[in-house]
């Protein structure tokens, strides 16, 4: 009777024990992965087809035709993302220097805050449509903001960049893909 006693005792604390360390290793994995890398199943495919009504014109709207014949950078963004606003300066530098045009999707946002906004920080976009439902940014895959997407000429995703652009993100992610993909501004 100890016996058995003492065998289910062993087995109630070591399965416990052993499912504690099975989950502390997989979250010792996931945080050795860097959150940037998630896969984008667009990556090489068309951008996705949208029409937006601009953020500046309501009777106007931005298409994936305004992406064709060059390469851009879609820049997914709200007024409400701390991220967003991290990296808005170096959208600034990128549409001054890089001849390369921004266009941006304000995403599930307010338009009026997102005009305050560009008024009073800058506006680095050729254009900005108004996803204020949210539909476009999942037929992009969005996980959340901010998220910049490199699209070549013919409209192909070539990149995509999960969190905000910093100057090394881009010298180091998107420049080797423009030249690689000869693509230059």
């Amino acid at each position: 009777m100890l016996r058995s006693e003492a065998g289910a005792t062993f087995w109630r604390f070591l399965l416990p024990v052993t499912f504690f360390a099975a989950l502390l290793a997989v979250f010792g994995l996931g945080l050795n992965n860097d959150p940037t890398l998630v896969p984008s199943p667009l990556v090489g495919k068309a951008a996705p087809e949208f029409s937006l009504p601009r953020l500046d014109d309501s009777t106007q709207t931005l298409s994936r035709k305004d992406l064709l014949g060059k390469t851009s950078l879609v820049n997914v963004w709200g007024t409400w993302c701390s991220g967003c606003r991290q990296e808005h300066e170096t959208l600034l530098a990128l549409a001054s220097d890089s001849g390369i045009p921004i266009f941006g999707i304000n995403w599930k946002d307010d338009p009026q805050l997102a005009r305050e906004w560009l008024t009073t920080l800058g506006n680095p976009y050729a254009a900005v449509g108004v996803d204020e439902d949210g539909r476009t940014a999942i037929n992009w895959g969005v996980y959340g903001a901010p998220e910049t997407f490199l699209i070549g000429p013919d409209g192909t995703v070539l990149y995509k960049h999960i969190a905000p652009m910093t100057l090394e993100v881009w010298k180091k992610e998107f420049l080797p893909r423009i030249a690689t993909a000869g693509t230059g501004p």
